[in-house]
């Protein structure tokens, strides 16, 4: 079997809500489709929130399916799906769970990822997520990425690569170096974008205007106490 292609951020929401749900709610996964979309549009553990469809989910969903991500389960008159992460990729529980929780909440620093990873595996500590972040980060393809620390962040934070390319601010792109870099910027969207998608790119591009701007001010005003000239517009 091939290489999984680059998923759209709806694709990558539904594998998360999945992964999740296999581990929070038991009694009811797999997941029937009204129950995923509504996962999916959950406003809580989630970044950013999208207000997906029912189609747009299940289109989602057959795109998942055509890639052995997703299977339809059987023994039910509803018809309800289940992921195949972890198999189709080759990877261990706690890599899918880490993945599944950067799906779902969007870049994090390590000793949020134990956090927030909880219910899906518990950690011993931050060590044991930075090692299997580091696997994710080294192996081929590269699943994560580490970014660079921004200005005013005590730790530096990971970003999943299953969507691709990953958006930065001048400023934080430009201490990604060598293979990173590359695996940061490999990917590309495609070119069907549902509403959903849409609403959570903006949310995205939102998100990082407001750090570009913070970076701005934190620029002009050290120039400021240097007494030099800022070149930031």
């Amino acid at each position: 079997m091939g290489p999984v292609r680059i998923l759209t951020p709806l694709e990558a929401r539904v594998l998360g809500v999945l992964v999740e749900k296999q581990h929070t709610v038991p009694d009811t996964y797999p997941l029937s489709l009204n129950a995923l979309v509504a996962g999916c549009n959950q406003k809580t553990a989630r970044s950013p929130v999208i207000e997906a469809t029912e189609a747009e989910v299940l289109t989602a969903v057959d795109s998942l399916k055509a890639l052995s991500l997703v299977f339809e389960g059987s023994g039910s008159r509803v018809v309800r799906f289940e992921h195949n992460l972890g198999r189709r990729l080759g990877l261990p529980g706690q890599s899918v769970a880490l993945l599944a929780v950067l799906l779902l909440r969007g870049p994090q620093t390590s000793a949020e990822l134990r956090l927030n990873s909880e219910r899906l595996h518990k950690f011993a500590d931050i060590s044991s997520v930075e090692g299997f972040l580091d696997e994710l980060a080294t192996r081929e393809p590269v699943r994560v990425v580490k970014l660079p620390r921004a200005p005013g962040e005590r730790e530096a934070r990971w970003a999943h690569l299953l969507c691709g390319e990953v958006a930065l601010p001048p400023a934080a792109a430009a201490g990604l170096a060598g293979p990173a870099m590359a695996a940061a910027t490999a990917g590309a969207w495609g070119t069907d974008v549902s509403a959903g998608e849409l609403a959570a790119l903006k949310a995205e591009q939102a998100r990082m205007a407001a750090e570009l701007e913070q970076l701005k001010a934190l620029v002009q005003r050290l120039c400021g106490e240097l007494g030099i000239e800022s070149a930031v517009p």
